[in-house]
């Protein structure tokens, strides 16, 4: 996947993720303060935005630097800036990338999602995005090609968003409600669910 198609797939992907935002609402306000709905709307509409105006020719790290830029400028959040943290640190690992196949894009998610574990603390099984980003990774870096790893890392991502479910939440807001929290689907891990699930809606299919 070349720049071009990079940019396009990612506004079409982010446009259709803003379609979850009253879910991703209703599952962090039983667990938070229910703002990652807007979070999310206003960082995907801000990156669809700056997309638009990129030069042709960004690569790939170019292409993700920009995003994270116009995510973390467009909400305050603590989930804005840990995204947009994940997202520069993805850019980093695509220094070198032309052409993004299935095994730079399990480089990027893996280097998203350390980068989130490390500035938030966290860890599997704290009930977090991190308990859907790490498993991605690991069935995009497992697949042949790129349809094989996003159905994959779907499915992984699947898996533990329902798994979330009967953890205790340990990080932010939600470690407030402490026992109270299991029981509860994970906001966090359901909104990367979503992402991988609209990049595929938009017909994103890396090449192997």
């Amino acid at each position: 996947m070349h720049s071009t198609e990079l940019v396009g797939t990612i506004q079409r992907s982010l446009a259709e993720l803003v379609t979850y935002a009253d879910e991703l609402r209703d599952l962090d306000q039983a667990l938070g303060d229910g703002d990652l709905g807007i979070t999310i709307s206003l960082g995907a509409n801000a990156v669809i935005e700056a997309l638009g105006a990129i030069p042709d020719g960004a690569t790939p790290s170019e292409i993700a630097r920009a995003a994270a830029k116009a995510f973390a400028n467009a909400n305050p959040s603590t989930m804005a800036a840990l995204v947009a943290g994940g997202l520069l640190a993805g850019s980093k690992a695509w220094a070198d990338v032309e052409d993004v196949d299935v095994a730079a894009a399990a480089k990027f998610v893996r280097a998203a999602g350390e980068n989130i574990a490390q500035r938030g603390k966290t860890q599997l099984g704290d009930k977090t995005i991190l308990d859907a980003i790490l498993p991605a990774a690991d069935a995009l870096a497992a697949a042949a090609d790129g349809a094989v790893g996003l159905e994959d890392a779907i499915a992984a991502a699947e898996k533990a968003v329902v798994e979330t479910r009967d953890l205790q939440s340990r990080r932010g807001r939600a470690s407030w409600l402490q026992e109270r929290s299991i029981g509860l689907q994970d906001p966090g891990a359901t909104a990367m669910l979503r992402f991988l699930q609209s990049w595929q809606k938009a017909g994103a299919v890396v090449a192997p």
